[in-house]
């Protein structure tokens, strides 16, 4: 059940069939990868629907007429979390190749669960930070460190908090938390919402990491 504000559960047949391929064990690394990207598509249309538009004229073969285009004042920012993130990144690309792209490097210190950065090449400001449009993108919303660390580097550069999407394959309820208490104004989209972490940080049942999953670097 979702009691969340501002938490949207993409909860379609296709992403929940998908969803069963990338829980399972025994998935191979190339399934995997492409079962996500059909989530993918999901949580993007999700994301982006409530885009603003504006009204444009068109030469059809046979006349004009008015149609309607994203906002040209709006700048779509994608953000992946390095490096599980790039997997969404393919797709965001492939649905809005008029976006910017802005990685975030950070991984998890796995004895104090917090995140260590180690890449940032988003502008020190943005010019007319009301007219971007950030989409933060890693599959795992665990604790919530590194998602709250990827909102405020856009927050503070003066983004509004209602301009920035956080997308996720599985979220657990104590990242949920913790970033809707921080940032209750973010909008995160989210095709699972699991039961709680485990000692470890990892989300139960969860999937195990994402980003060994989607790179074939498990190790057994």
């Amino acid at each position: 059940m979702n009691n969340y504000k501002n938490v949207f559960v993409v909860n379609h047949p296709i992403c929940c069939h998908n969803l069963s391929i990338i829980r399972d064990k025994n998935t191979t690394a190339e399934v995997f990868r492409n079962a996500v990207k059909r989530i993918t598509y999901l949580l993007f249309y999700k994301a982006t629907e409530d885009l603003e538009l504006e009204n444009c004229s068109v030469e059809t073969p046979l006349e004009s007429c008015i149609c309607q285009r994203l906002n040209s004042k709006k700048e779509i920012i994608i953000a992946p979390i390095l490096r599980a993130g790039l997997i969404f990144s393919d797709i965001a690309n492939e649905i809005m190749p008029f976006a910017t792209v802005r990685h975030i490097g950070m991984y998890r210190d796995e004895d104090t669960l917090t995140p260590i950065w180690y890449y940032n090449k988003i502008p020190v400001e943005f010019e007319n930070p009301e007219d971007k449009i950030i989409l933060i993108l890693d599959p795992m919303l665990a604790t919530g460190n590194s998602a709250i660390d990827a909102i405020k580097l856009f927050a503070n550069k003066k983004v509004p908090q209602k301009n920035i999407r956080f997308v996720s394959l599985i979220s657990a309820p104590e990242g949920l938390e913790k970033v809707q208490n921080m940032f209750p104004d973010v909008r995160i989209i989210t095709a699972s919402i699991d039961n709680c972490l485990n000692s470890s940080g990892y989300i139960r049942p969860g999937l195990g990491d994402a980003g060994d999953r989607i790179f074939n670097t498990v190790i057994n």
